[in-house]
């Protein structure tokens, strides 16, 4: 396969002739390459044309609730890193779901319960029990958490939770080691797995992504790419997303470390990722700033984040505890629904219900 630098107009528009949403290594190399940021226009359309084959004028919405920002890592680029002072929550049963009433009320029947490595905590009892509080309140509860045993996630299932969200950070294993030093997370083949355990205990969605920032883009896509096409083949019944979560200023984390990755190239990646995987969720959050989320729904993105807090019990206390990030397109929930509407596409609260599983 050819690096990137060596790519020319031949294997970009072979790429681009190839069957749309078919994938192999060479594929995503040409769309993600230097040259081929002359043909994103075009890319864009076929990508747009492609997505709404598969899953029409739709985007769908959610919200995170974080649930507890203690942490036993120490993740370089993360606000919640444990050797950061400040004062740390972590929100009780009855908390959660006061904050869960809130996004309830909202029109969200899609939530994402959020937490840092706390597993003393934020056990998968306590999950357990969260999940059949809000059972009756949103018909899909996914969870971005700390990895878990195959044996753990197919608890959580039972319970009623059905997404798991868990991102490799970066493919790198020498970048890993760096941002990671120390803790559980530290462990990059451990932290590779966590897919195959997610999967292996039945559950509905997977969420893969790299955070954008920590090294290569081009690299982390294409490692990204053989990931998602290995969990496919292996895990047909499993649904497997991706999200592109670039670096976000947080607290006592200096930015200057990181690699600039611009809204072109997110552009071209999300559209390249698109065009080789026709099925994929594509998941983007309020990290972005708004003026580029209203473009990224038109080219292939799925699902979207609104009105997000990054704090635990950020709903009801705002700038009451450390948030994990700042978000950047603070618009509501009821904004960022008219603004889907504006544009076409019709804004998804609820597309699934565990009775659908059920005998």
């Amino acid at each position: 396969m050819k690096y990137p630098s060596e790519i020319n107009n031949s294997d970009i528009e072979r790429a681009m002739n190839s069957p749309a949403g078919s994938y192999s290594p060479e594929k995503l190399a040409a769309l993600i390459s230097p040259t081929a940021e002359g043909y994103l226009e075009e890319m864009a359309q076929m990508a747009r044309q492609l997505t709404m084959q598969r899953f029409g004028k739709t985007v769908r919405l959610y919200a995170p609730l974080y649930l507890s920002n203690y942490c036993v890592n120490n993740c370089v680029y993360c606000g919640f890193n444990k050797e950061n002072k400040y004062e740390r929550r972590r929100l009780t049963i009855e908390q959660a779901v006061k904050e869960a009433d809130i996004i309830a009320s909202e029109g969200f029947r899609d939530i994402l319960l959020v937490s840092s490595e706390d597993r003393e905590f934020i056990s998968v009892d306590y999950l357990c029990e969260l999940a059949g509080r809000l059972r009756g309140k949103f018909s899909s509860i996914s969870i971005e958490v700390y990895q878990m045993t195959t044996e753990e996630y197919a608890k959580l299932f039972a319970a009623g939770i059905e997404g798991v969200t868990l991102y490799q950070e970066t493919y790198d294993r020498d970048v890993y080691r760096q941002y990671h030093p120390a803790g559980p997370k530290a462990d990059y083949d451990y932290r590779l797995s966590a897919p195959d355990s997610i999967a292996q205990a039945g559950m509905r969605e997977i969420g893969i992504g790299a955070l954008l920032g920590l090294s290569d883009w081009r690299l982390e896509t294409l490692a990204l790419g053989e990931h998602a096409h290995y969990l496919m083949k292996r895990y047909w019944k499993s649904r497997v997303s991706f999200s592109f979560p670039r670096l976000r200023p947080a607290k006592n984390v200096d930015r200057a470390q990181f690699r600039f990755l611009s809204d072109k190239n997110l552009v071209q990646m999300i559209i390249a990722l698109r065009l080789c995987f026709a099925d994929a969720g594509m998941v983007l959050s309020t990290r972005e700033r708004a003026e580029l989320r209203d473009h990224l729904i038109e080219v292939g993105i799925t699902k979207v984040s609104a009105g997000s807090k990054t704090s635990p019990g950020g709903y009801s206390q705002p700038r009451n505890a450390a948030e994990q990030f700042e978000i950047d397109d603070a618009r509501s929930p009821a904004e960022v629904a008219e603004m889907i509407r504006a544009h076409g596409f019709e804004p998804v609260w609820k597309d699934w219900d565990i009775a659908f599983v059920k005998r």
